[in-house]
């Protein structure tokens, strides 16, 4: 991720209830928030705005914002969408039932090679496709 926002030239936000270690870079800036469930969350869904790229795997912060109009990127390279996101939040729903009625157990695969090419393929698409929207923007507003 941070290899890519110094070739787009992106600014990264990296968000936690405890200190991150970052790359030194103008482009990389880390806050950390209070403790507590979902302050990280709600921190990120108040200030994304579209043109922003969120990345989580937290289904019910993607959905967040996606009612923002942001892109939402999950680690292993699935785009979130606002057509798919119900679906998304009932599956969650209905394994965290199964896990704790005890029928299910472990969490998520462990990340591969071909997740994190998958991942930055997907990034990369991402920062193209608004790079562009931005353009077309900045053009049409001229």
């Amino acid at each position: 991720t941070y290899k890519v926002a110094e070739r787009w030239s992106w600014k990264v936000v990296v968000v936690a209830n405890q200190y991150i270690q970052t790359p030194s870079s103008e482009f990389v800036r880390c806050v950390t928030v209070d403790k507590g469930d979902d302050v990280a969350d709600d921190w990120i869904a108040e200030r994304c705005e579209p043109g922003d790229v969120v990345i989580t795997n937290d289904i019910p912060l993607a959905a967040r914002c996606l009612e923002k109009q942001v892109r939402v990127l999950g680690q292993k390279g699935k785009e979130f969408h606002a057509d798919s996101i119900g679906d998304a939040l009932a599956s969650r729903e209905l394994a965290q039932s199964l896990r704790e009625m005890g029928v299910m157990t472990g969490g998520p695969k462990p990340m591969e090679a071909k997740d994190r090419s998958r991942y930055l393929g997907k990034l990369d698409e991402i920062l193209v496709a608004l790079g562009r929207e931005f353009k077309d923007q900045m053009t049409a507003g001229s």
